[in-house]
């Protein structure tokens, strides 16, 4: 096989990681059922409701995890792409066909699309608590501190961890896309006269 084959290969390989990567819209979708399913089950006296945010809550963090790697895979695809792409493009390219592969996108930003499913995920979290905290904790605020019941403390301490969690995910993911972006650099493309903005990622 020539290294244009290989290449070309790649190329093609890369884009249909970065299409399956995108195609976690899906788990949205089942966040949103799986928190019907189980608010179902509270009505239904067959799950606690503690319990029940708990699980929507894990849900959420479930639908976030996913979207910090899959922006992660995207952007890391992105730049093997770009730097396969410098391999046969020209500099007259930049303007005759498109100006992405001159420059690498600055930092691990999230696309347009997972970040809509990144709002839908934090409104659910903001949501399920809203309601959790009416319903189970005002109630209680005329009661003395031993009252306070560990089981409705959970949803906060869960939140609490994810919170933590995806902060470390996050924080490595771009170490990562940094990390990639230093080693594997790709061939230099004189880009003067080129405006890279918001339409790059910038």
């Amino acid at each position: 096989m020539s290294r244009e084959d290989l290449l070309l290969k790649m190329y093609d390989q890369m884009f249909n990681d970065i299409n399956r990567h995108i195609m976690v819209v899906w788990q949205s979708v089942g966040v949103l059922v799986g928190a019907f399913a189980v608010f179902a089950l509270v009505e239904k006296n067959v799950v606690p409701l503690d319990f029940a945010v708990c699980i929507v809550l894990l849900l959420a963090l479930w639908l976030m995890a996913h979207l910090f790697d899959a922006a992660y895979w995207y952007n890391r695809n992105l730049v093997i792409i770009a730097n396969i792409e410098r391999q046969f493009l020209l500099k007259e390219d930049l303007k005759e066909i498109h100006y992405y592969f001159g420059s690498h996108r600055p930092s691990n930003k999230m696309i347009y699309h997972l970040r809509i499913q990144m709002t839908l995920g934090i409104a659910l979290v903001l949501m399920v608590l809203s309601y959790h905290f009416y319903v189970q904790v005002v109630p209680g605020f005329d009661l003395p501190l031993k009252n306070i019941s560990l089981v409705r403390c959970l949803p906060y301490l869960l939140t609490f961890g994810a919170a933590v969690y995806l902060f470390r995910l996050k924080s490595d993911c771009k170490t990562k896309y940094e990390e990639f972006l230093r080693e594997s650099p790709g061939k230099v493309v004189d880009t003067a006269g080129t405006s890279f903005g918001i339409g790059h990622g910038h």
